[in-house]
């Protein structure tokens, strides 16, 4: 096609239509900017969007979302002004707040039917066939987009490298795609790295992250065909540096590690400490160039990595998964959605999909926060349920949930010390001058007026976010 708006009409998309887009790129991603004006520009209205995430660059939705274009959001994260406008209670329709995997479920049920999937394509050939590793937008794997190609009703390829047929090598096919159009530019790749997928180099968060990889070695779990995932979150990062050392020191060789990889995981793999990869999107450039030289890092799709409803997912795999969180409850609940104030800092992405797989799913976080205690008497929005958490590890102490008691004798065994989650709340509110029986903080911002729901990775509700206050 010869433009992004002749793609649209082709595709015949209309008033109430919901289109896709993928965030390989993430805060560097121009494709959706770029699409949604021309649906603007064509004066349709009452679009649902279905991006697998938002970040920061996303920005110009709002503007889409106050005149009326943009009515409704499906997506598994969302941070920056998109989010604080949904917050806020300018969105007409309640967003949907879904796990990675739960999207993946709720397209291929067709609870999340899509009309038009728009994917931003490093490289496409003139037949359609598509890869994220070639080009000068390369982003590495194409897994969220894998599932949308397969099921929208339309899919169009925008890239902004056309080669001759036939592209090598293809993650999405021919078959699936519809329409291809060239542009200049589909993104920026150096905007795939952010502030939350880099290692810490900060005291505390070491502290914190030796700790996590002792608690792993002392699981039982950690032995020949380990397998292992880390959030994108500074201190998850820093745990995997911790445990490539033990891994070294006990001659230890996983069969995988997966998710979103980033260059600490690489270096691991090209180490020798596992004999695979499963890559859903890279977090950065060195795992892009990995999974384009590496035969054995694989690239996998979001229903394959982590669908509940499909016939096996890889997070059922895992034997070890590290997590971050905005704050912990006293039942072990985690909140990874809502900040100070109601304000929407996330979602669930994958958090909840890989607490619900692991045999060991382990909390990394500081105790306090900018004055503010992280384990509190309720989560202001449940992201992760408590009963998928087994352990939180924090830089004054680590707590075993209940539910474990086989776990909380391991780590004792091991010398390590271990205390209740109560114990480690009343700690945080020393440390923070929060008086004891001080009421739980208003839940999901208090106001009374839903913006968005926040589902399970199977499609039930598991809790409601409240529009901010003012």
């Amino acid at each position: 096609m010869p433009s992004i708006r002749a793609a649209i009409e082709a595709c015949g998309l209309t008033d109430g239509a919901t289109v896709s887009f993928h965030h390989h790129l993430r805060n560097g991603d121009d494709v959706l900017r770029a699409v949604m004006a021309e649906i603007a520009a064509l004066g349709l209205r009452d679009i649902r969007i279905a991006p697998s995430s938002l970040f920061p660059v996303h920005a110009p939705l709002v503007d889409h979302i106050r005149s009326g274009v943009v009515t409704g959001i499906s997506t598994a994260y969302m941070a920056g002004p998109v989010a604080e406008a949904v917050a806020r209670g300018w969105l007409a329709t309640p967003a949907v707040m879904q796990t990675h995997g739960g999207r993946a479920r709720a397209i291929e049920s067709g609870d999340l039917p899509i009309d038009v999937a728009f994917v931003a394509a490093p490289t496409a050939d003139t037949y359609g066939n598509l890869n994220g590793v070639e080009g000068k937008s390369a982003c590495g794997t194409l897994g969220y987009p894998m599932v949308d190609a397969k099921h929208a009703r339309r899919v169009v390829a925008i890239t902004d490298n056309l080669v001759s047929y036939p592209a090598c090598p293809i993650d999405i096919t021919q078959e699936d795609v519809d329409y291809v159009v060239a542009v200049d530019s589909i993104g920026d790749p150096r905007q795939i790295v952010s502030g939350s997928t880099r290692v810490t180099d900060k005291p505390d968060g070491l502290k914190i992250a030796a700790t996590a990889a002792r608690v792993i070695a002392a699981s039982g779990l950690l032995k020949d065909g380990f397998s292992f995932q880390t959030g994108a979150g500074g201190v998850s990062l820093a745990t995997a540096a911790c445990l490539r050392d033990v891994m070294v020191e006990r001659g230890i060789v996983g069969s995988f590690a997966a998710g979103g990889i980033t260059g600490t995981i690489v270096e691991m793999f090209q180490a020798g400490l596992f004999r695979t990869l499963f890559n859903v999107q890279c977090f950065d450039l060195e795992a892009v160039e990995s999974y384009r030289r590496d035969a054995a890092h694989q690239s996998m799709s979001a229903s394959m990595y982590a669908n509940p409803h499909n016939k096996g997912a890889v997070v059922n795999q895992l034997d070890a998964m590290v997590l971050g969180a905005a704050e912990i409850d006293l039942d072990f609940n985690v909140n990874v959605t809502l900040g100070a104030g109601g304000l929407i800092i996330g979602g669930s992405g994958g958090h909840s999909d890989t607490a619900a797989g692991a045999k060991l799913a382990l909390v990394t976080t500081k105790l306090t926060a900018k004055s503010h205690p992280k384990i509190v008497d309720r989560v202001a929005c449940i992201t992760t349920p408590g009963e998928t958490i087994d352990v939180v590890v924090t830089d004054e102490g680590v707590a075993v949930n209940p539910r474990r008691p086989d776990l909380r004798d391991r780590l004792l065994s091991e010398g390590l010390s271990v205390v209740t989650i109560g114990e480690l709340r009343e700690k945080a509110m020393r440390l923070t001058g929060e008086a004891v029986g001080t009421a739980p903080t208003e839940r999901c911002g208090g106001t009374g007026r839903i913006v968005a729901v926040a589902e399970y990775r199977d499609g039930t509700v598991i809790d409601l976010v409240e529009a901010m206050p003012g």
